[in-house]
């Protein structure tokens, strides 16, 4: 008797070992041989995975994968594009939903914050990692609330010039399929390099975190 129980011992231990052997820890999507965004954005809803396929298609796999986003880095003129499976609503210049966020690097000055925001909503700012982006339902609108972000930021157009050009080359777009200068890229040379805005320390308590 005691020698079967060890042999069956041996034998349950054994199985074990097998069926470890051959089991692997759950990994990441993006990390997943197959799980290409292909395959992932076929469960999307109808805009964003028509979104998604035109920028696969420009553009490649994206660096980065997960159930319903997709990033890439450094991709053409962008520093960073992020496509999610979301539709924001958004009325202007007629409504529509947003998707597509595309950013570069730009040194924000606060004093223009507020006309650049004033100007499209959907025009984000990072002053302190120093990034400018937008985020529409295509890239030849991102290329456009960018250029005329630009445009504000230097004095070149007020804040109701700005609307006004987006306003009629979004309809130009959409009713002539005539895509003007500020929509296929970029009408200024974008900086390079870090620029980010740090901001200052504040006062004794700055200075005291500086010292540690």
């Amino acid at each position: 008797m005691r020698a079967q129980i060890v042999w069956f011992t041996a034998t349950a231990v054994a199985a074990l070992v097998t069926v470890g052997a051959g089991a692997q820890s759950p990994t990441p999507m993006s990390d997943k041989a197959g799980h290409k965004a292909s395959q992932v954005i076929t469960e999307w809803k109808a805009t964003p995975r028509e979104v998604a396929q035109k920028m696969i298609g420009k553009y490649g796999e994206p660096n980065e994968v997960t159930a319903n986003r997709l990033i890439w880095h450094n991709n053409g003129p962008w520093k960073i594009t992020e496509l999610v499976n979301e539709e924001i609503p958004h009325d202007f210049p007629v409504p529509h939903k947003d998707m597509l966020y595309q950013a570069i690097g730009y040194r924000i000055d606060p004093e223009k914050a507020t006309a650049l925001l004033s100007y499209d909503g959907s025009v984000i700012l990072e002053r302190t990692k120093g990034l400018i982006a937008a985020r529409c339902d295509k890239e030849e609108m991102n290329f456009l609330a960018v250029n005329l972000a630009n445009d504000v930021a230097t004095g070149k157009k007020s804040v109701g010039d700005a609307r006004r050009f987006y306003a009629e080359s979004a309809m130009a777009m959409m009713k002539e399929n005539k895509v003007g200068e500020y929509l296929k890229g970029f009408q200024f040379k974008v900086p390079s390099g870090d620029q980010g805005d740090r901001d200052k320390p504040f006062g004794p308590m700055g200075t005291s975190m500086k010292q540690q």
